[in-house]
Order: C-alpha cells, then sequence, then structure tokens
C-alpha cells in the first residue's frame, strides 16, 4: 500500500456497515412497545446486521463469482432496510427526522454495493476483494 491520498484513506465499509447496525438497533429500542411495533422492529435490525454479515462474508469469498453473489445479497439486505424503515415511519410519524437519516444510509449502502464489484473489476485490481485502493 502506498502513501498516495487514494490509498492512504481506507475506505472501510465493515465499519461502516456495522455502525449502520448499531444505529437502527438503538433507534428501534426507543420505539414505543405496541402492537405493530412488535412486529415491525425485529425486520429491520435483523436487515440491518445482514447488510454487514453479508459484506464480511464477501470480503472473504472464494471466488469473483462468490464474491459477486454475496455482494447481491448484502444489497438486498440493504433494500430490504429501506423498506422496514418505511413502514415503521408510517407506524411512528413522530420519529421521520430520526429515521430518514436511516433511510438515506440504506439508500447510500444500496448504491455502494450496487457499483462495487463493476468498480473493483473495472480498475484491474489483482485482488479484487481488498478495499484498501479506495
Amino acid at each position: 500500500m502506498t502513501n498516495s491520498p487514494i490509498t492512504r484513506h481506507r475506505f472501510d465499509l465493515e465499519e461502516r456497515t456495522l455502525e449502520f447496525a448499531k444505529k437502527v438497533i438503538r433507534l428501534c429500542k426507543q420505539l414505543p412497545q405496541n402492537v405493530i411495533n412488535n412486529e415491525l422492529i425485529g425486520q429491520p435490525i435483523d436487515s440491518s446486521g445482514l447488510v454487514g454479515a453479508n459484506y464480511r462474508e464477501a470480503n472473504d469469498a472464494l471466488s469473483k463469482k462468490d464474491f459477486r453473489h454475496r455482494i447481491k445479497i448484502t444489497r438486498k439486505e440493504a433494500k430490504e432496510t429501506h423498506y422496514w424503515l418505511e413502514l415503521l415511519i408510517d407506524a411512528n410519524p413522530e420519529f421521520k427526522e430520526k429515521i430518514d437519516i436511516l433511510l438515506i444510509e440504506a439508500l447510500e449502502l444500496k448504491k455502494i454495493f450496487l457499483q462495487l464489484p463493476t468498480n473493483l473489476l473495472n480498475r484491474g485490481i489483482g485482488d479484487w476483494y481488498l478495499f484498501d485502493v479506495w
């Protein structure tokens, strides 16, 4: 790894996805307990956690095909988290501002995981799954 401005700053998606899941958990702990929330809360917690878990699995992929497949799953989990957060807003409009921040992050993660395999492979990176080139 060189000390160029591009490679010096590591783009740590493992940390970012972990923080995203933690923020979803913290939000869900704040929501009032009622019949609707009790049914909804587990869904975004599960899917947001799976964003990071599947991304970590992708980093240990055995092949390019395996990597692409796992990144697709990661993207789907981000999209699913976005869906459940939208439902939480409907059930808890008083939390809209807090949930909107998470919606933006879910959308950004979805976009990142949509472009990630193509961007890395187009750069001709030998170790295509390493991200210290960002």
